[in-house]
């Protein structure tokens, strides 16, 4: 299924691609003649056939070639690897965020249900969930960077830089898997082996830490892969508006400059990353479980 992902995603980029427009128009002088927009789509070898180009695109990156790019005049595998580094850090950043608080805020509203810090994580989450996160971004740039003059607005470098970038991206990973570990952990809280955990005289800590939660993880990696696809897939957004030197940023610009090579070389790399991914956690339910087998 991962290879078929990947095969289907492929087709879908090279054609989505070209519906940006004709790179040969965006390349030709404005007083070009026919012939010369015709000869630059010779050059690129936009003149074949759809099926014939994606077959040349297939073989090519199977080989690790996907293009030159029209605006950098560079090989556009070249400049999608440059930029992964900064868009993985993002990524997960804003996956270990939210993946840590969730859990760690849901499994205390949990033990605290009813409670103060129980109504503030439901408003907390609520707001999560409802405010995108290129909004968050540009409120925690008023906030803390021209404002308060805390942390820097734009740009990558230090701790500093990742800090509002990453809570954009992963304040609802964090609202989402904050809910769904509440919800698990009530119902994990009621079963037989909680209570005979309990009768036997364990520490309420162990009780909640070892016995609970790791029996409520089930659903909770589920969701926490999903929103792992979602935080490295998703960046583009955030990475424009604090200007984070991402693929996502570099497949933007590629967008509106045509540039095929870069668009699908970006857009397939990030999308065999999340299908890399997804197939991890799925295997990671074994682990977790040893009631889930693979034979």
């Amino acid at each position: 299924m991962a290879v078929i992902t990947v095969i289907g995603v492929s087709m879908i980029i090279f054609v989505a691609a070209r519906l940006s427009g004709d790179v040969a128009l965006l390349l030709a002088s404005e007083d070009a003649t026919d012939e010369e927009i015709q000869t630059i789509r010779i050059e690129l070898g936009l003149d074949k056939p759809v099926p014939v180009q994606y077959y040349i695109f297939v073989k090519n990156a199977l080989q690790g070639d996907f293009g030159q790019s029209t605006r950098y005049n560079q090989p556009a595998i070249k400049l999608v690897l440059n930029r992964i580094p900064a868009t993985l850090e993002l990524g997960f950043t804003g996956f270990a965020m939210a993946l840590i608080l969730g859990i760690i805020f849901g499994t205390i509203s949990t033990i605290r249900r009813g409670g103060l810090f129980d109504w503030a994580g439901k408003i907390f989450a609520m707001l999560g969930q409802s405010m995108p996160g290129f909004w968050t971004g540009i409120m925690l740039i008023l906030l803390f960077g021209v404002y308060l003059g805390w942390l820097p607005t734009s740009g990558r470098g230090g701790i500093q830089h990742l800090i509002m970038p990453a809570f954009s991206m992963g304040w609802y990973s964090i609202s989402a898997i904050m809910r769904l570990t509440r919800s698990s952990m009530l119902d994990v809280m009621d079963s037989e082996y909680i209570k005979m955990a309990r009768i036997k005289g364990n520490p309420e800590r162990v009780v909640i830490w070892k016995h609970a939660l790791r029996n409520a993880l089930i659903p909770i990696v589920s969701l926490a892969g999903f929103q792992l696809a979602v935080l490295i897939g998703g960046t583009a957004v955030i990475e424009s508006v604090f200007r984070w030197p991402g693929v996502g940023s570099l497949m933007i610009d590629a967008i509106f400059n045509r540039d095929y090579a870069v668009i699908q070389a970006g857009a397939l790399i990030v999308c065999t990353t999340v299908v890399i991914v997804n197939l991890f956690i799925d295997l990671l339910y074994g682990v977790i479980n040893p009631r889930i087998q693979y034979e």
